[in-house]
């Protein structure tokens, strides 16, 4: 891993069209290939989990890495972007835009979503192209949101699954209490204390400067909105989780 990103960091290309190759390449293979005998709602799914694992856990390292890479004095809300942030960055946004198109073009309805991937790009997008400056607080928030990556999609798909296969439902069951938790404690906690101090330092015009006000107020309602609607969900988890053990163990007294 650090051998590569020592590699990004030297690498001057523009990537981003290389890694959106590469996400519509993942995605092709798993629709066309790996999934394509299964039901076209399976299908859809899973098509769309395979490219999210190979997002998460590679952007949550490569995130981590591209912050540790710069000394403690260039890691600020409104230090300028380093090429290997940008990198990373470019990896989102080419993540972020294959599965916009996903679910454009085959699950229009689902607005929340849509809604979700759009906010993001504009945050990644402007950070990348527009202002170039403020990589680190939105790569340290990469990291909280897809360092649950891997824990999730296996989770997800063990639970579209688990109503027709035991095996699944199995799998469903254990990792549930160990994701709802990891969740809780990544969404529920960490993240909303660095978002408070972005928030703060944003708010308080140090980075005047460099980020312009409308662009640091959109960042701040963007990802406040995205914190409190993933708390809003994990909650619902808990409550649903917290109901099915008091159904099985009042089968279980019975």
């Amino acid at each position: 891993m650090l051998v590569l990103l020592d590699s990004l960091a030297a690498e001057e290309r523009w990537l981003y069209p290389a890694f959106l190759a590469m996400y519509a390449a993942i995605y092709c293979v798993g629709q066309l290939t790996l999934f394509q005998w299964w039901a076209p709602r399976y299908r859809l799914d899973f098509a769309s989990c395979i490219i999210s694992l190979a997002h998460g856990t590679p952007a949550a390292l490569a995130a981590a890495g591209a912050i540790l890479a710069l000394p403690p004095t260039a890691r600020g809300f409104a230090a300028p972007n380093s090429l290997l942030q940008d990198h990373v960055l470019d990896y989102s946004i080419a993540y972020f835009t294959m599965d916009l198109v996903h679910y454009l073009a085959f699950l229009p309805g689902d607005i929340l979503f849509i809604a979700h991937h759009l906010a993001t790009l504009f945050v990644f997008v402007t950070c990348r192209y527009l202002v170039r400056h403020g990589a680190y607080a939105l790569l340290v928030l990469l990291v909280l949101a897809e360092v649950t990556s891997l824990l999730q999609n296996v989770w997800t798909i063990a639970g579209i699954w688990r109503a027709e296969k035991p095996a699944a439902a199995r799998v469903y069951s254990a990792l549930s209490p160990p994701f709802y938790f990891l969740y809780t404690i990544v969404r529920g906690v960490a993240g909303p204390i660095f978002f408070l101090k972005m928030s703060l330092f944003y708010l308080s015009g140090q980075a005047i400067d460099v980020i312009p006000w409308w662009v640091r107020i959109s960042w701040i309602i963007v990802v406040g909105t995205a914190i409190t609607v993933s708390n809003l969900w994990i909650w619902n988890l808990w409550k649903e989780f917290f109901r099915e053990q008091k159904q099985s163990m009042a089968k279980k007294s019975t």
